[in-house]
């Protein structure tokens, strides 16, 4: 069954990325499918080759008719026009209290829509799902994670319930990926959900309607998942409440950004969400006991099967916490067929299964690490612990038969027979009953020990392919941080359940267990916060290199050959695999720039601002790093999420310098995560008038030991093969009280022939100023304020004459940005402009000659 589901997996891979006809598919699978049943009782090894052919070209054939369809309702998207809607729909995902600054908080929520009554007054009857943002002002200080999480009739806000209809005034807006290679596609994720649009209102807005709408079934789960919560809230503080949220019933809503941050740095990020380690967990002690209440094995399984499956329903996790429950099904029930040892069969028909139900979740991360998990366990460490501790542990049982050494091997009964002679010196102290019990119990709490330990270790290892891909972190304390927070997790989730059951009798009853949940609660915290604050913790990598990838997956290919052969060949396998993961980890990274050119990259952040620029000898140069605009903040760290991905993909680990223009939300938003994930040697700053977000930019970089040096007009240096010049601000500016436009650090960057003019944001009284005291020539501009209209001025232009521009612009923008002025100005003398909301990340490559232009090639 493994090998069937590689195979389709192959051809999964191949309908995707290699098109074919989907007759050619179709002709290929029947060929094949018939070809292996001609010989599949004539030669059966041969027969057994072209089976796995045929489940190759099933796979491409199921992907490419699936992926024919779309995977949301699109038929709202022609209204997402800036217009002015009346949407009447019904919610089919309950809405979320979450605080949104400082000053509001919001409601996000799913609805599907029924029907859009146009500015016009047309009605059209559409069925499309939208992701509806509902944002009010905090009212009185009344919000607080309890309210949020249940219907108190003191909440700030109405929590909307799935089935209920709404009737709400919105403009609808398309989700938009960041266009950058490495970016998240936030587009296919909403799309998987069956969202085809975005929304936001006011709650005055929003009114609910009589009826309900939706399937029985999620109504039940809905109120089953509400219910759940409630209860946790009851029986638990908020604090405590809202992790257990996470862990047990999968509600991610009241968790903080910095709790996360730090449980993925301490590799322990599997336990804050649901995950299947919560459903082995949970599986394991129902199932043991059944078992101990001597109920028979056919009976304690099916029990074991339901509940998980309850628990997977109630939880809305959706497809990671299924896969888990029918992995486990199909191992337990191939336990009833006495075929507990195949494990890798369970996993491949476990695979193969999900794989026929939705071909696609191949391409998430969540599916490849699951499986890659459970291949590594199932694949190389049961075997070898089944030649290491497992002897040992047999070495244990029957201890009162003297005869039982008999069947052991020679070095396991040698260590039975040092056990029964070191009790027998112990009996005379302790007496033979005690002595007996402690030397057992050390004996055994060593083998398994040393079994957490390798498993911990040979996991880390053998998952440092996928984390540095996907999430360019390796986690260097991953193992100790899981010795400590996996069994307490053991700890956590039966307690949890025990006295959410409990609770629904009496809170009394319930109270013990709530005490061990705490207890473990406040153990995996103090753990994770202690080792995921560790420097040594936060080692970021970047995309590893083709070569790479295909070492790591060669030494977890030959670990997985070698576990069931000769030690030497043991050995072997593993040394690959953690030579592997330090080759991941530690081996430099060789950054992907043009040798020869100044390159400028403007990525595409948003609304905000963000330029990398390389020097023709390799030294790198960050200018900005976008942010949310305004003082609203957003659910995105730009530095975090959008700017380190690029860069990352670009094969940066490290940063020469980084700059910020002025203390702007839009510019500096992200400026603390790229210092924190690429420790540059310099921060460049300009103005510093009062702001506390500047002051914590600059703190931050104090403390990373990076130098912070003021530049000024009429400084001019070296950077690497390039020469900069500081245009703007001059030492005797007037610095306001607050953060201003005009502060901007204005830059000209010189290499051989060619120059590039960074603005910032600087409006037109900077402008004039630059071009009457230095009359700078560009060969690219850097448009200032985001094309707005007070900026890209007739005379700054006159004296640039630049041949290209870029302008970072937001897609859609509030502001209706760029504007027409500044574009016709840049038109009548012949500049060709680029932007980053209609082309994503634009990268110029300058020789002194000529100049190349690159664009996102993304969709």
């Amino acid at each position: 069954m493994l090998w069937a589901a590689l195979s389709y997996a192959s051809g999964i891979t191949a309908g995707i990325y290699c098109w074919r006809p989907v007759l050619w598919w179709v002709v290929g699978a029947v060929v094949f499918i018939s070809a292996g049943a001609y010989f599949s009782s004539r030669r059966s090894h041969f027969g057994w080759a072209i089976a796995l052919g045929a489940f190759f070209v099933v796979g491409a054939l199921h992907v490419q008719v699936r992926s024919a369809r779309s995977r949301a309702d699109t038929g709202i998207q022609p209204f997402a026009n800036g217009q002015e809607l009346q949407i009447t729909a019904h919610v089919i995902r309950d809405g979320r209290l979450q605080p949104a600054g400082s000053n509001e908080f919001r409601q996000s929520l799913d609805v599907e829509s029924e029907q859009v009554t146009t500015d016009t007054g047309q009605t059209v009857p559409i069925q499309s799902g939208i992701r509806l943002t509902i944002y009010s002002p905090r009212s009185n200080n009344n919000f607080s994670e309890e309210n949020a999480s249940s219907s108190a009739v003191d909440a700030p806000m109405q929590s909307f319930t799935y089935g209920e209809r709404l009737r709400f005034f919105t403009k609808l807006k398309l989700p938009r990926n960041f266009r950058n290679p490495g970016a998240f596609d936030y587009q296919g994720y909403l799309a998987d959900h069956g969202i085809a649009a975005l929304g936001s209102a006011k709650p005055e807005n929003v009114e609910g309607l009589p009826g309900l709408s939706g399937t029985w079934l999620n109504f039940w789960r809905s109120r089953l998942h509400r219910g759940v919560i409630c209860k946790v809230h009851e029986l638990w503080p908020a604090r405590e409440a809202a992790l257990i949220d996470a862990m047990v019933i999968g509600e991610e809503a009241f968790i903080d950004r910095d709790t996360r941050v730090d449980f993925q740095r301490s590799g322990t990020y599997h336990v804050l969400v649901v995950s299947g380690m919560n459903v082995s967990i949970l599986a394991f002690v129902i199932f043991w006991s059944l078992r101990r209440l001597r109920l028979k094995e056919l009976s304690a399984t099916l029990l074991t099967v339901g509940f998980c499956a309850a628990y997977a329903f109630i939880t809305e996790v959706g497809a990671p916490v299924w896969r888990a429950t029918l992995m486990c099904t199909v191992y337990l029930i191939t336990r009833l067929l006495f075929r507990d040892r195949a494990m890798l069969n369970a996993l491949g028909a476990a695979a193969l299964g999900l794989l026929i139900c939705d071909p696609r979740q191949l391409l998430t991360a969540s599916f490849q690490m699951t499986f890659v998990c459970v291949l590594i366990v199932a694949g190389i460490g049961i075997p070898i612990l089944r030649r290491t501790s497992h002897p040992y542990r047999q070495a244990l049982r029957n201890w009162g038969s003297p005869g039982y050494a008999v069947y052991l091997l020679p070095r396991v009964a040698q260590f039975r027979l040092d056990l029964q002679m070191i009790s027998g010196r112990l009996a005379v102290f302790l007496g033979q009953k005690w002595s007996r019990r402690l030397v057992l119990a050390t004996a055994a709490f060593g083998l398994h020990a040393w079994e957490l330990v390798f498993i911990s270790a040979l996991m880390q290892a053998g998952l440092a392919l996928p984390m540095a891909y996907y999430f360019h972190r390796m986690t260097t304390i991953g193992m100790p941080a899981n010795l400590i927070v996996v069994p307490l997790t053991q700890l956590l989730m039966p307690a949890a359940i025990t006295a959410l059951l409990l609770g629904y009798i009496s809170p009394w009853l319930a109270k013990i267990p709530a005490l061990l949940t705490t207890i473990a609660i406040h153990g995996i915290v103090g753990s994770v916060h202690g080792l995921g604050t560790l420097r040594m913790a936060d080692l970021r990598v970047p995309m590893p290199s083709l070569g790479v990838i295909m070492l790591a997956a060669g030494a977890l290919v030959l670990a997985l050959w070698t576990a069931r052969h000769r030690t030497l060949l043991v050995a072997a396998g593993l040394a690959a695999v953690f030579a592997a993961s330090l080759v991941l980890a530690f081996l430099p990274a060789f950054p992907r720039f043009h040798r020869g050119s100044l390159e400028m990259t403007s990525i595409d952040v948003g609304e905000g601002d963000s330029e990398l620029v390389i020097t023709p000898d390799g030294r790198t140069l960050l200018i900005d790093a976008g942010g949310p605009v305004g003082p609203g903040g957003s659910q995105l760290d730009f530095g975090e999420d959008v700017v380190s991905p690029y860069l990352w993909a670009r094969g940066i680990s490290h940063l020469d310098a980084v700059a910020i223009t002025h203390g702007h939300s839009d510019h500096i938003g992200g400026m603390i995560s790229v210092l924190k994930n690429f420790r540059p040697q310099e921060l460049w700053v300009g103005l510093l008038p009062p702001s506390e977000a500047l002051a914590r930019v600059i703190a931050t970089a104090q403390e990373l030991g990076v130098k912070v040096v003021r530049r000024w007009e009429g400084d001019e240096f070296g950077f690497g093969a390039t020469r900069v010049a500081v245009l703007f601000p001059p030492r005797d500016w007037p610095v306001g009280t607050k953060p201003q436009n005009n502060d901007s650090l204005v830059l000209q960057l010189r290499c051989g022939g060619s120059s590039v003019l960074l603005e910032g944001d600087a409006e037109k009284q900077v402008e004039r100023r630059i071009a009457a005291l230095h009359h700078p020539e560009a060969t690219l501009l850097k448009v200032g304020h985001h094309g707005s209209a007070n900026a890209t001025t007739p005379e700054l232009l006159s004296s640039a004459m630049p041949q290209l521009a870029v302008i970072s612009v937001g897609s859609g923008n509030s502001f209706h940005l760029p504007r027409m002025e500044p574009l016709e100005r840049l038109a009548q003398i012949g500049t060709r402009v680029y932007r980053t909301d209609l082309d994503g990340a634009v990268s110029f490559y300058l020789d002194g000659r000529t100049i190349q232009v690159s664009v996102a090639d993304l969709q």
